[in-house]
């Protein structure tokens, strides 16, 4: 599978997913470009904490203990600080056999696993706790319905190992996807799962619980045009669940599709399916790369995300907070699944 899907120690990212001769996730050809060039962060493994901490601090935790981040998104903390998880360097890519990818029926054909290792230590971006993080990449290909394809699983993994009693974490994959082969995702057709979001402020923080989507339905396909319609938010894949219910490791739940997109032209399909609760939903609008390293210029809506997790800014929301709340003695888990063929 190495010639069609690879990764990176830097971020343990998911370099490329090659789907029909067509690489369907923006990129670099190689780490140093990522290093200087990635800030729309193409294919890397977010962590401590994806997407939001409301005006860059928590509060009371460790026995009442609040602590404070770098605001790198106006008041905001994003993605889990300057040097967040996926600007580090991994340990890995190391072979560990096959694992299963549990909601994927089917004998997995040249299947193969790696493991990428990171020790984030105490105070790491501000954090509290020396954390030992793990993903587990699963790639392969089954059959379904008549049809090949190509899987690859993400298996998320870590432990408190010491200098706190308690930490925050939410781990995601930044993948950018793009079924068109050309620049734009222009013409690419979606399905979401749900129609609940939490409306966001103006910086991108929760206001309150999930309510309806507003702009366009979003649990009938859709077609994503030039411009319109933008997103960046975080959907809720069950809303009539509370919101506490949600696991420090939701590794045991079953898979949920999330999102279904293909693009006509190319004939390209993707489903991104996680044991998640939410999701952000991002069309990339702000995305402004250079051509550099024989890589085209990547600008607005040169591809989208799908960033399944837990609820944005959990920890602050008191209802929330048991979501992202990682105690010593105890795992958070996650999964993801992408599965992508062509017609």
């Amino acid at each position: 599978m190495a010639d069609e899907i690879s990764f990176l120690p830097l971020g343990a990212i998911v370099q490329s997913f090659k789907v029909g001769g067509v690489d369907i996730v923006q990129g670099f050809p190689t780490q140093d470009l990522y290093a200087s060039h990635n800030s729309p962060h193409f294919g890397a493994t977010i962590g401590r904490v994806a997407n939001r901490i409301s005006d860059a601090k928590i509060e009371s935790i460790n026995g009442g203990k609040s602590y404070r981040f770098v605001a790198n998104n106006g008041p905001n903390t994003l993605h889990g600080g300057d040097v967040g998880w996926g600007k580090r360097v991994w340990k890995g890519p190391t072979p560990v056999g096959v694992r299963p990818i549990p909601g994927v029926e089917g004998e997995l054909r040249g299947g193969e696993t790696v493991e990428f290792a990171l020790t984030s230590e105490d105070g790491d971006e501000g954090f509290p706790g020396e954390i030992l993080a793990k993903v587990f990449y699963t790639a392969g290909k089954v059959v379904e319905g008549g049809k090949e394809v190509t899987v690859l699983g993400h298996e998320y993994e870590a432990e408190l190992v010491g200098g706190a009693e308690e930490t925050v974490i939410n781990m995601t994959n930044h993948s950018y996807f793009n079924l068109s082969g050309g620049p734009s995702i222009e013409g690419t057709v979606v399905q979401l799962c749900t129609d609940s979001y939490l409306p966001l402020s103006e910086w991108g923080i929760p206001t309150s619980g999930p309510t309806t989507y507003p702009k366009v339905p979003t649990t009938t396909p859709f077609t994503l045009g030039a411009t319109d319609p933008d997103f960046d938010d975080c959907f809720i894949v069950d809303p009539s669940s509370s919101p506490s219910s949600v696991p420090i490791d939701t590794r045991g739940l079953p898979l949920t599709k999330l999102v279904s997109a293909h693009h006509p032209d190319t004939k390209i399909h993707l489903d991104v399916l996680s044991t998640e609760p939410a999701f952000q939903f991002y069309t990339g609008k702000w995305i402004d790369v250079p051509a550099v390293g024989g890589a085209p210029a990547r600008g607005s809506r040169a591809g989208f995300c799908v960033e399944p997790s837990r609820f944005v800014n959990a920890i602050n929301v008191d209802e929330w907070k048991s979501q992202m709340l990682l105690k010593k003695g105890e795992k958070y888990g996650a999964r993801i699944v992408y599965k992508a063929w062509k017609e």
